[in-house]
């Protein structure tokens, strides 16, 4: 039997037609360099699907610590000109060049401070602290795991003492991930070595010396986590120690 409906009743029922709902293509995004080259949006798509304001902040987290960068540079590059202008015109630069590089040398004055241990101190200080920051989080996430795997290890040990093969196979899949999830913390150790050797000669800048991360072997079980979290233990305190060098982290 058909029952008539109105025209508001059947418009609300209606899908959608398909553009009203289409996702959006996000716009390719790019920032031009004054050097040349050109910055270009990254999609993350680990977040869901990117939109133009994902791309726009990819864009802004790009552009920030570069435009930190190049201040230095613009003020070295503006020294050049009139430096060249006078160099190829001696023995009687022109009178403007002369004005223009000391006024340029002027503003570079403060750039030259940036290799010494005061102004570079807080610098060093705030990597060292950041990376402490770090490694405590994977320490807690190491800790943390290391007790899962010490009880599937007594748990294993049970279901085996009492002929339990059905659970024994599934505490060894249980088990078998847990070393799965070390490998991914080892694998996340790796850059911070990275960075640490990246930052060395900083470091002997402001008067701290190197500091590396042992080797870290490709083995996940428990004793190779347990040596691992030794091997953090003591990277931690090397960088507490240097870290009180250059003034110690922010309370």
């Amino acid at each position: 039997m058909d029952i008539p409906l109105s025209v508001d009743l059947n418009s609300a029922l209606e899908l959608p037609a398909c553009q009203d709902i289409r996702l959006p293509l996000p716009k390719d995004l790019k920032i031009q360099l004054p050097t040349g080259g050109s910055i270009q949006a990254i999609a993350d798509v680990s977040k869901g699907i990117p939109d133009d304001c994902a791309m726009t902040f990819s864009l802004m987290v790009q552009i920030a610590p570069l435009l930190a960068s190049l201040e230095c540079l613009l003020k070295i590059l503006k020294l050049l000109k009139p430096l060249v202008d006078v160099i190829t015109n001696l023995p009687f630069p022109p009178v403007k060049a002369v004005q223009d590089f000391a006024k340029a040398a002027v503003d570079l004055a403060p750039c030259f401070l940036i290799p010494t241990p005061a102004v570079i101190a807080p610098f060093v200080r705030d990597i060292l602290c950041l990376i402490l920051r770090v490694l405590g989080c994977l320490r807690d996430q190491l800790e943390s795991l290391l007790k899962i795997m010490r009880d599937l290890q007594e748990q294993l040990a049970a279901a085996r003492s009492a002929g339990n093969f059905a659970l024994e196979e599934t505490l060894l899949c249980a088990q078998e991930n847990a070393e799965i999830s070390g490998q991914h913390l080892m694998k996340a150790i790796e850059p911070i070595a990275v960075l640490l050797d990246l930052a060395g000669s900083v470091m002997a800048l402001a008067g701290v010396g190197p500091i590396a991360l042992p080797q870290i072997g490709d083995k996940a079980d428990l004793q190779a986590l347990q040596t691992l979290l030794q091997t953090l233990d003591g990277v931690i305190g090397s960088i507490e120690d240097a870290v009180g060098v250059v003034g110690g982290c922010p309370a």
